[in-house]
């Protein structure tokens, strides 16, 4: 069953959770609150915001905690994540799936995130957002970013067409026209749910990903597992985000990016078409795509197009 989270109106409440890696300096947390409040929400934070805990915000059950009495108070209409790094796949065994299904709510959130949304989509069919992040880009917020994310999670209308930044010229791979639900985000923590119940079912859909800071023979490492757990041959088509700081060590031989992502786009069914350079990653500049939404997807010689095809909030 499919889910669709209420939209936001000027006035709602957004929970601030830190399922990841905590921040610094403590002081992005007033400026994202900052922020949120000036477009007219109000904010309430988690009790685990400000904790740390080696590389994670708080221990597993205190950010576990936190994301599930957000999604159990009725006065938090919307979720929004502070930032990624490490920790997210650690809490999916204490999310409590049964309350998100029956209070389901906006959840925004990428990057380490990844993982948290997919589970979320696969055990309780909810939409959820992949984008931006309150201490990594709102507390220095880029328009384009910004007015995405916004019109996707306030307006009940069809969202269309997603543009691309000026920066970002889409680079057309496969030709073809598919229609599918859209799953993806950051590749190495899609990659480390298959064959968990975590994992949604990827049949027909259209997947998008990206990734910072891992040279090829890492993403060639990361699609191999997809294709050796059959995923790239039912897929309708794949979409690739920006590959940030991914480039090889000029010391060592090796694979160009596009040597592996050519490589790896064969094993998809022949009808499936692909492009590159999607403006979503770790850049200021990103998209907001709606996890488990119904999308369009055309590649010709001309233009590369990804178009959601159904309201992602109602």
């Amino acid at each position: 069953m499919l889910l669709k989270p209420k939209r936001l109106r000027k006035g709602d409440v957004i929970g601030i959770v830190a399922p990841a890696s905590p921040v610094f300096p403590e002081d992005k947390l007033d400026r994202a609150a900052q922020y949120l409040e000036s477009l007219g929400y109000r904010v309430r934070f988690g009790k685990a915001v400000r904790k740390v805990h080696g590389y994670l915000a708080g221990s597993d059950k205190e950010r576990a905690r936190d994301i599930n009495e957000m999604f159990a108070n009725p006065k938090v209409n919307a979720i929004f994540c502070l930032r990624g790094g490490y920790g997210s796949p650690r809490l999916l065994h204490l999310i409590d799936y049964a309350l998100v299904q029956k209070h389901p709510k906006i959840f925004v959130g990428f990057s380490d995130v990844t993982a948290l949304s997919l589970a979320i989509f696969a055990k309780t069919g909810l939409i959820t957002f992949s984008g931006p992040m309150l201490a990594s880009d709102m507390t220095q917020p880029h328009p384009f970013a910004q007015e995405v994310l916004w019109q996707m999670l306030t307006s009940p209308r069809v969202f269309g067409e997603l543009p691309n930044h000026l920066d970002h010229h889409r680079v057309g791979l496969r030709n073809g026209s598919s229609v599918g639900r859209l799953f993806g985000g950051n590749l190495s923590l899609l990659t480390i749910l298959v064959g968990t119940e975590f994992f949604p079912n990827l049949k027909k859909s259209l997947l998008f990903f990206e990734d910072v800071g891992e040279e090829p023979y890492r993403i060639d490492r990361m699609l191999s597992q997809l294709k050796h757990a059959d995923i790239l041959a039912h897929l309708s088509g794949i979409i690739i985000g920006q590959l940030t700081d991914c480039d090889s060590d000029d010391e060592k031989p090796s694979l160009s990016m596009e040597d592996v992502l050519l490589h790896y786009l064969s094993f998809l069914p022949k009808p499936a078409p692909a492009f590159a350079n999607l403006s979503y990653g770790h850049i200021p500049q990103k998209l907001t795509l709606p996890i488990g939404a119904k999308c369009r997807l055309h590649v010709s010689r001309k233009k590369s197009v990804i178009e959601i095809a159904e309201t992602v909030v109602e």
